[in-house]
Order: structure tokens, then sequence, then C-alpha cells
């Protein structure tokens, strides 16, 4: 194998399929990328045997061939040089030579063979989503995937079809986020999966640096492909049931407030320090004189009681929810105000932007 190709293109690819090296893995080919030279491309690939990302650039190809590389010596290597064109070549031994004009040096490899053979995906679904929309749907959702792994199914985000759109559902059975977005292409228009929630931030990131305008997405029964800018993420799904969560989602509601998303972050901020000795337990309560009262209850460190200006719709209300699941879709949010809707103390609270009717957020009510 020997090529030349461009430092800026050879980096951005690197930090690409990085996305899918993990820190813990058994098997030492794993923390190596693997590089192909074909045709007049580099080809880079990664996995963790969960996910699997691919990836490739122009290259002046003089010789055919493929290596694995340590991922983070490699990396960080190319980084630092400074020169643009860079040339790659099998060395003695199972050693990759990189030589520029200011330095050369050896890296010591790991034969391709001992390399995963990355698996291909069988279209059973295929379709397509529009960069933007997709990425505010999965900042919107995956949040609210549960990070612990003894309920596999709740750890992932679940996708649902039923034609032009596509619902993405996320829960950790305390809260709950889901988005409608719209999709495109010839697929049968009905189907369900989950993927892993790790799959969905990383394809996050990839979109949000992206220049495309769709990402191309095929399912199969047990393994999901999205493709953009040349790059190519495959993962494995999560076997199971999701939660028939749409039973939870509150059809009655007694009281409806609208609130500017920024005054009501500063204000659980502030509550939420005194509430973490209890759970982050705050009480909400709203007036029909247009104030909502955000307070803690007396712990170790002290108390807080704040008001925020609010739209009210509806009977005086209560109720107690968890400061850290109010604050996490105030972040990811990106909207200015939203509404939050009430029935009564012992029902989930809904939360929803003001101006995007297909996106809903449920937090399950503590006591008070």
């Amino acid at each position: 194998m020997k090529l030349f190709c461009t430092r800026r293109d050879l980096d951005y690819a690197l930090n690409i399929v990085n996305k899918a090296i993990s820190p813990n893995n058994t098997l030492p080919v794993l923390n190596n990328i693997l590089i192909k030279a074909e045709g007049k491309r580099l080809y880079l690939s990664s996995t963790n045997l969960e996910i699997a990302i691919s990836c490739s650039i122009e290259a002046d190809v003089r010789g055919e061939g493929s290596i694995t590389v340590p991922a983070k010596l490699f990396t960080n290597y190319v980084s630092l040089l400074t020169d643009e064109k860079i040339e790659l070549a099998l060395a003695e031994g199972v050693s990759l030579s990189v030589t520029s004009s200011t330095s050369n040096t050896k890296i010591k490899c790991i034969s391709a063979d001992e390399f995963p053979l990355i698996p291909k995906v069988e279209k059973e679904e295929e379709f397509k989503i529009k960069v933007d929309d997709f990425y505010k749907a999965i900042t919107e959702v995956v949040f609210a995937a549960s990070m612990n792994t003894t309920r596999p199914v709740l750890s992932g985000v679940f996708l649902k079809s039923g034609g032009k759109e596509l619902k993405m559902a996320a829960t950790d059975s305390y809260r709950l986020a889901e988005k409608g977005v719209d999709v495109s292409g010839e697929g049968k228009g009905e189907f369900s999966c989950i993927v892993p929630s790790r799959t969905m931030t990383e394809l996050g990131k990839i979109l949000s640096k992206s220049e495309e305008k769709e990402v191309d997405v095929n399912i199969s029964k047990n393994q999901i492909l999205f493709k953009i800018d040349g790059i190519e993420l495959i993962s494995r799904l999560i076997e199971g049931k999701f939660p028939d969560y749409e039973k939870i989602i509150p059809k009655e509601k007694k009281t409806t407030l609208e609130v500017s998303v920024e005054d009501l972050s500063l204000v659980l901020k502030r509550v939420s320090l005194f509430a973490r000795e209890n759970n982050n337990s705050v009480k909400l309560s709203v007036t029909n004189d247009g104030k909502l009262t955000v307070s803690s209850d007396e712990t170790k460190v002290g108390e807080e009681k704040a008001e925020v200006s609010v739209k009210v719709d509806g009977e005086n209300n209560k109720i107690s929810l968890n400061a850290q699941y109010l604050l996490d879709v105030l972040t990811y949010i990106g909207e200015d105000k939203i509404v939050i809707e009430v029935n009564d103390k012992t029902s989930p609270a809904t939360i929803k932007p003001l101006k995007d009717d297909r996106y809903v957020y449920i937090i399950m009510p503590l006591k008070i």
C-alpha cells in the first residue's frame, strides 16, 4: 500500500471514524482504525461491535492495500502535522510509514485480517430525512433515554413510521420525549425499531457538521444504516418491545401556562441548588394572577422560593417535579417559550414548545 492525501481530509475522516472507538475495548484491534487504499480513494473504518462507521477521502493511490492503525495515536499525530500533503505506505513488518516534508515516522499496527468484518445492511425499509429536521429531533429526544442498561429497550430511541411521518421517542420511565418529523422515500411506510441512544448521539454530532440536505436511512431486521457525506454509520438494533407510551400522554388538563424558557431556566437553576438534598424535588404553584411560584422544601443547606411571570389559562394548580428533568428539556428544546399543561398533582405534567405541535415531553409527578 502506498498513497498520498491531504492532511485536512485525513484529519476530517479520522475524527469521524473515531466516534465508534470505545475506551474499554477488550480486543486490541477494536482500538484501531482500518485504512484501505483502493481505486482513487482511502477508506477508513472503525467499530466497537455495536456501531461501525466508515468514511472515504480522495487519495492518489500508487499501491492498493490495507492495515489497521492505533486510533488515538494516529489521530493525534496527524492533527499535529503542519504539511498539507502526506504519504502513507506499508513499512517492514506490520507498520505504517507516515511521511511529510518535515517528518518521517513509523507506527506499529495490527494486520487488517484481524479486523472484524463490517456487515452489510439488507434493505428492508428505506427513506430520507432532512438533515436539519433529524438533528433537531435527535437533540430534543435522545437525552430522555435511560442510562441504565438493565432494561435495554429503555436505553434506546424508538423509531416508528406510519407513512410520511417518523415518530421518535425515548423514555427512562420517569420522563418521556416524543418528536415527529417528515420523511420521504419509496419504502413500505410502516415499521418500528429501537436504536441505541449512543448511536443517535454520535449521528447527531455528524449531522451537526454536515452540509448535505438529506440523510439516507436503511433498516433491516436487526441493523440500521445512516448514509451522509460519504459517511456510513451502521448500528445494531435493540431487541424487545418498546413501552406503549402513548397511553400515558395526558388527555386532560385543568391548567395551561405559557412561560419564557430563559426566565424559567434561571429560576430552576437557583431553586435546584437547594433541592439537590431532596431528590431534586421542586414545587410549581400557579395562580390566576399570572404568577408561577417555584420552591424547594427546607433542606440542610436552606430553601428557596422564586416567582416567574406566566400567561395562565385555567384554574389554580400545583405539582411537584424533578428539577433536573425540567431543566433538561429547557436546555435541549431550542425554543423561546414553552407551554406547561397540568391536570392535577398526581398526573404527569406535559411540556410543549409554543410553536411546535409535533413535540411533547412528559414528566411524572413527585409526591407533594
